[in-house]
């Protein structure tokens, strides 16, 4: 690990507030599947372990602490209302926008290529990378330790929850755009990334004479509704 990289992943776990007592989990981590399978870790030949596993288990780790904490913070909110509130909370943007606050980017291993086409700044792969640090911090210190990280890292997430929860974005879009006069919204996928078991979509809404937008999901389906509510709060109608 290079001087100036060692010193951001210590400051990431400063960040974090976490203080690893295995910290080959924090290296896991912190390395994209760019970096590729084989590569040797160290002067014993052992070979790098990547974060798509971890990732893994860091959304399902999120979505149960980002669920545990609407339960208690909107007790009288229906099942619809808190699905569309946890959605804007796990999905790509919101992680992406969680790991920029900590600094993850520079803490990275990738490979050359993917740090030269900007990876360290990309959401996909920051977003990826902050659920694999929930991971992380899950399996060296347990339940109570990634509450306290998550409480930490999301508290600026929960301070800024859309203005107004929407059950099915994609139908709000729709029924916005006939009101404009428009026809319906078109949905494209520009790109499709990751591994199969935990793949990244990334879709583009449009709405004629608007310009389009796009956003990321696990699924093409959970990208279409990311990118529907976003085109919502661009427009100012939600």
């Amino acid at each position: 690990m290079t001087d100036r990289r060692a010193e951001a992943v210590r400051a990431l776990a400063r960040n974090l507030g976490h203080d690893f007592r295995d910290p080959a989990l924090l290296e896991q981590a912190l390395t994209h599947a760019s970096v590729g399978e084989g590569a040797v870790r160290d002067a014993r030949g052992r070979p790098f372990l990547d974060n798509q596993r971890m990732e893994f288990l860091g959304d399902r780790v999120l979505g149960l602490l980002v669920a545990d904490r609407l339960m208690r913070d909107f007790p009288s909110a229906d099942e619809g209302e808190m699905s569309s509130r946890l959605h804007a909370l796990v999905d790509k943007a919101a992680c992406a926008r969680v790991a920029e606050r900590l600094d993850v980017g520079p803490a990275m291993r990738l490979s050359p290529g993917e740090a030269k086409q900007g990876g360290r700044r990309r959401d996909g792969v920051l977003a990826d990378a902050m659920e694999a640090l929930l991971a992380a911090v899950w399996l060296d210190g347990g339940i109570d330790a990634a509450r306290a990280v998550f409480t930490s890292a999301w508290e600026a997430e929960f301070a800024s929850n859309p203005k107004r929860a929407i059950t099915n974005p994609k139908s709000a879009l729709q029924e916005w755009a006939l009101g404009q006069g428009k026809a319906l919204p078109t949905y494209r996928i520009v790109e499709r990334t990751g591994s199969d078991h935990a793949p990244t979509f990334t879709v583009e809404a449009l709405v004629a004479g608007y310009p389009p937008l796009t956003a990321q999901g696990r699924s093409r389906q959970d990208a279409e509704k990311a990118a529907a509510t976003a085109l919502l709060q661009r427009e100012g109608v939600i």
